[in-house]
Order: C-alpha cells, then sequence, then structure tokens
C-alpha cells in the first residue's frame, strides 16, 4: 500500500496569497479526487510570521500597515489590495481589507499546532484565515482564539491553558527554524513529499499536475507483489 502524498504548506495566517494558495491547494486536490487511481494526500500547516513584530492591537488599517512597513504610497497599497481582492474572488474567497484587524499572529500559530495535536489543524487554518480576511474578526487575543477554536470543535479551558502556558510555542520556533533550513523567504510556500518546492498561490490546476505526478513517480517506484 502506498503512503499518501507529505504536503508540508508553511503560511502565515496574516498572508492574503496563503489564504488564495490553501483554497487552489484544496481545488487542485479536488480536481484529482475522481482519477481512476487518485493520489492519496496528506496536507500538514507549519507557522511563520510574515511582520513577527506587529503589535497584537495595531492601530490603524490595513493599508496604514502596509504604507508603514513596506514604505509604499497609500494610493499604490490601495491598488495592491483591490488586486489581491480580485484574485482572492476567482479563488472563491470574499476578502474585506476595510474590515481587517491587523495584529500579531504567533498565538494563532501556536494554536494551529494546539489543533493539529486533536487532528483538527485543517479546520482551525480555514477557520482562522476565513475569521481574518473575509469577517474582520481579531486573531491575535487568547479570548478570541478560545472562541474560533470552540467553533471547529476544540475544549475551551483545553485551548486556553495551551495558549496562555506556550505550550506550542516552541513547535511554532521549530516550524520557523525548518523553513529557514530550506530557504523559505516568503509564504505560502509548498514542501511536496520533502522533494519538490512550490512557491506561491499556484492555481489549482498547477497542484493538480503535481501531485498526479508524484503519485505516478510513486507507483513506477514501487515494489511489484
Amino acid at each position: 500500500m502506498t503512503d499518501p502524498i507529505r504536503i508540508d504548506v508553511w503560511s502565515d495566517i496574516a498572508c492574503p496569497w496563503c489564504y488564495i494558495g490553501k483554497r487552489n491547494l484544496e481545488k487542485g486536490l479536488e480536481e484529482t479526487s475522481s482519477d481512476e487511481n487518485a493520489p492519496e494526500v496528506e496536507v500538514t500547516f507549519h507557522s511563520y510570521e510574515l511582520s513577527p513584530d506587529t503589535p497584537v492591537d495595531f492601530d490603524g488599517d490595513e493599508i496604514d500597515f502596509l504604507a508603514g512597513h513596506k514604505g509604499m504610497p497609500r494610493d499604490q497599497v490601495q491598488q495592491m489590495l483591490e488586486r489581491v481582492t480580485s484574485v482572492a474572488a476567482d479563488a472563491g474567497l470574499e476578502y474585506h481589507f476595510e474590515h481587517l484587524q491587523h495584529t500579531n499572529t504567533v498565538k494563532a500559530h501556536e494554536l494551529l499546532h494546539a489543533a493539529k495535536a486533536q487532528g483538527r489543524q485543517a479546520e482551525m487554518a480555514e477557520r482562522l484565515m476565513s475569521a481574518y480576511f473575509v469577517e474582520g474578526k481579531h486573531v491575535g487575543r487568547i479570548d478570541e482564539l478560545v472562541e474560533l477554536a470552540a467553533e471547529v470543535g476544540l475544549e475551551r479551558d483545553a485551548v486556553r491553558d495551551a495558549l496562555e502556558s506556550e505550550r506550542y510555542l516552541p513547535d511554532v520556533r521549530s516550524d520557523q527554524a525548518q523553513a529557514a533550513g530550506y530557504g523559505i523567504n516568503g509564504v505560502p510556500f509548498f514542501v511536496i513529499d520533502g522533494t519538490y518546492g512550490v512557491s506561491g498561490a499556484q492555481p489549482a490546476e498547477a497542484f493538480a499536475q503535481i501531485a498526479r505526478q508524484v503519485w505516478s513517480e510513486r507507483a513506477v517506484a514501487a515494489p511489484a507483489d
């Protein structure tokens, strides 16, 4: 029996291209699910902080942040956000940058690891990204994160204890160290079976193609019964 293809995804909750890349990956894998010999895939999310120095409660909107962080003119930032919103719409996502609450994401990453320990990481990643980009919820404070975790079936008190104790912070730092080891300097970044690196929010067709390719290579390499 062939083991599932492992797809390791480095991303940040506050990265708009990461949510687009996530959705395109899901669509690409869904496309392969009807294949006669459909690839089996296991997806794991890993932590990457785009702006680790961001305060939990940033005073300003997304344009304020990007204009200050990147030194771009405000009208140029507005045009960039409009473009990202359009690309997100093509992926089936409805971004609302006007409501977005920019924040530090380290606690959200800790929560993703807590959810992984309970077998709910995929659901937690989806809930966090939707909360941030679509619903304008705050994803940097423990109280709000506990409620989002409860929505995907995690136990409130256990999540609060994990976040307050920073139990999963070493796992976040380990992911970041591994990203540095791979030379990852931007996200989303996908590592396929520990062999292929795919950078950026690629189209769904690209993810379908590489999944089929790797699965085919697995079949060729598998020993005959």
